[in-house]
């Protein structure tokens, strides 16, 4: 029986998320264990408040922990917690050798080769793109992406089954708020809006450029939803800024009452429990569309570059729209196209598409807010709808 338990995962926000149920069936499988999660500092207000976890440990990956020697100095950090078992889920270089050299009794998960020498058992993530080859072709074959096959959350928890023999009791996603964190979310909201406002939340900047939808769309639909009487509340980070003020420049409805920017303004934390508040959330494939889901708050989504099986957002009601184009999934950031064929992937969604799903799913839960909707266990498999040419 494991006693002081680790599970690493250092990759970005919607990655962590999607760790947050191997936390719950590993607090079920050993309730009387010290578990332990490392993350990336910059996450923190994800995972802090987590009910599974005894303690968080925190790498500053682009600050004061950067750089080789910095590593070992974290990894002798590590060691001094004397881990007996290490689970990572984050295969990188950084990831592996912190596991490889945590000195734990027993290290499973996910390495990079050499590393994996230190490793009791490894597995493959199936979640993630594989790059196979490498090219312009010639002698060396030319490179082609495999996108990943089966849900990130369904990869972390396989490896539970597979390395430790437990059979998931999966929880979905989760992320709990401080005290504080929720008052000054409460305090926001209530500036902001009335008891009786259904408000609709919108992100619409991606980390890739082959995830976002035209803005131009996103503004077409925040027109209809003025019209048809929700408040809006655009969310997203400081980088997000130039995004959200060229769609609103979009907008017939700009200087609408009912328009509300927290762009760039609130934390993680505080993001959560506005989300938590609201009824419906238009959103790009982005870290706070898990966020949204673990808030339990019905999403829906347009997919681009991104693999469908591997992240699409883990909730049943929830729906994600994809057309059918040939080069689906990319994997590449900046689409290599040019003129009409640009970002087709995306420019081939239709507003009226999300619109409908939109007036479907705010009908079918009144405009209720998501802390108001019961909780569906179990029933994470959103609704993929790959639009057919003309169909909207």
């Amino acid at each position: 029986m494991y006693q002081n338990i680790l599970v690493i995962n250092l990759m970005q926000i919607g990655d962590l998320m999607l760790t947050t149920p191997v936390l719950g069936v590993l607090r079920k499988a050993y309730p009387q264990a010290r578990l332990t999660l490392l993350a990336d500092t910059r996450w923190r207000e994800l995972v802090e408040c987590n009910p599974h976890l005894d303690a968080c440990l925190f790498m500053d990956k682009k600050g004061e922990d950067k750089g080789l020697v910095k590593l070992w100095k974290f990894i002798r950090k590590v060691r001094a917690e004397n881990f007996d078992l290490v689970i990572n889920l984050h295969r990188n270089e950084r990831a592996s050798a912190v596991a490889a050299f945590s000195g734990a009794k027993r290290i499973t998960g996910y390495s990079k080769p050499l590393f994996s020498l230190f490793f009791d058992q490894t597995m493959q993530n199936p979640s993630v793109a594989h790059h196979i080859g490498w090219g312009p072709g010639g002698i060396l074959p030319p490179h082609r992406y495999v996108p990943g096959w089966e849900h990130q959350v369904h990869a972390h928890l396989n490896v539970l089954r597979q390395t430790l023999g437990i059979e998931p009791d999966d929880g979905g996603l989760e992320m709990a708020l401080s005290p504080e964190n929720q008052q000054k979310a409460d305090v926001l909201w209530q500036e902001h809006f009335t008891a009786e406002d259904k408000v609709i939340a919108l992100n619409i900047g991606a980390s890739w450029e082959t995830k976002r939808w035209p803005d131009s769309y996103f503004a077409q639909c925040a027109d209809t939803f003025i019209e048809q009487g929700y408040r809006l509340a655009f969310f997203g980070g400081p980088m997000d800024l130039d995004i959200v003020n060229k769609c609103i420049s979009h907008m017939q409805h700009k200087d609408s009452e009912a328009l509300h920017i927290f762009t760039g303004k609130v934390s993680l934390a505080v993001l959560a429990g506005l989300l938590r508040k609201c009824s419906l959330f238009l959103t790009t494939d982005s870290g706070p569309m898990h966020i949204g889901v673990a808030m339990n708050l019905p999403v829906i989504t347009m997919f681009g570059a991104s693999p469908v099986p591997g992240f699409y957002p883990y909730d049943g009601r929830s729906v994600l729209l994809k057309s059918p184009e040939s080069c689906h999934p990319c994997g590449i950031h900046k689409c290599p196209k040019a003129g009409a064929e640009n970002l087709v992937c995306m420019k081939n969604i239709p507003v009226a598409a999300a619109l409908y799903y939109a007036e479907e799913l705010l009908e079918k839960f009144q405009g209720q807010p998501a802390y108001k909707l019961p909780f569906h266990k179990g029933d994470y498999q959103c609704r993929v709808i790959e639009l057919s040419k003309g169909e909207f």
